[in-house]
């Protein structure tokens, strides 16, 4: 088999006293793509942030390139190359996209520098414009540009992209879709979260849809596009 960047196992995670994941099984290989489907509150975000190390009640095994990090925090799960676009952007208001981009830069975990700021900028030449702007003045579009991009800086290996597109103007979300080809193209791992369950699968090489928590349909991407039961589990 090819060798897994990020997988989990009978992942299990709780709120407080509220148990969101049951049981979940993950695997994301090298240059993989991996469509993460649901409808609102069916756990996925919930399982982003258990693979990060964001939940903390949590039990199951995480292991990103074979390392157990079954308890570790977010930023030592980064480290070893995984980057995350976080539902929200995360942009820093206060720094200008510079600030925002360069405070992120560092060699991926093996040493690698594929995405350079150059490159950057010519991913996103709407950014190259706006580079003394603060991010707080940014466009929701270019808000979400600018986390892919920050994320792309940290030449990453894998990287998970939770409603990318969500709240964007059409002609953003093209571009936005362009841009994961683009990453995908690359060679670097995907894990996608979005509510356009046809793009992710046309592009995803696999997919899992969850349910309360649950993994209730997983496969190639192309077959759960023609499985009937896929609509009653999205609610389309």
């Amino acid at each position: 088999m090819s060798e897994a960047i990020l997988e989990g196992r009978m992942l299990h995670a709780w709120y407080g006293s509220s148990h969101v994941l049951h049981g979940v099984d993950i695997r994301i290989e090298r240059g993989q793509t991996v469509g993460l489907l649901g409808r609102n509150g069916m756990g996925k975000s919930t399982l982003i942030r258990t693979l990060l190390g964001h939940v903390t009640q949590r039990s199951g095994e995480i292991r990103v390139f074979g390392e157990d990090v079954s308890r570790s925090r977010p930023h030592q799960v980064a480290r070893l190359g995984v980057a995350y676009v976080p539902e929200g952007r995360g942009v820093f208001p206060n720094l200008t996209v510079r600030e925002n981009l360069l405070m992120a830069a560092r060699p991926g975990w093996d040493g690698r520098m594929d995405w350079p700021f150059a490159r950057v900028m010519e991913t996103f030449p709407r950014l190259a414009e706006r580079l003394g702007n603060r991010g707080a003045e940014l466009s929701g579009g270019e808000q979400q540009m600018l986390s892919i991009g920050r994320a792309l800086m940290t030449h990453p290996e894998l990287i998970i992209l939770d409603e990318a597109t969500e709240g964007l103007a059409p002609l953003i979300v093209a571009d936005i879709w362009r841009v994961i080809e683009g990453i995908r193209a690359s060679g670097i791992a995907t894990l996608i979260v979005d509510r356009d369950y046809r793009k992710v699968l046309e592009r995803a090489d696999s997919a899992i849809v969850l349910q309360k928590g649950q993994v209730v349909l997983q496969g190639a991407a192309k077959a759960l596009l023609d499985d009937p039961a896929l609509a009653g589990f999205l609610g389309v």
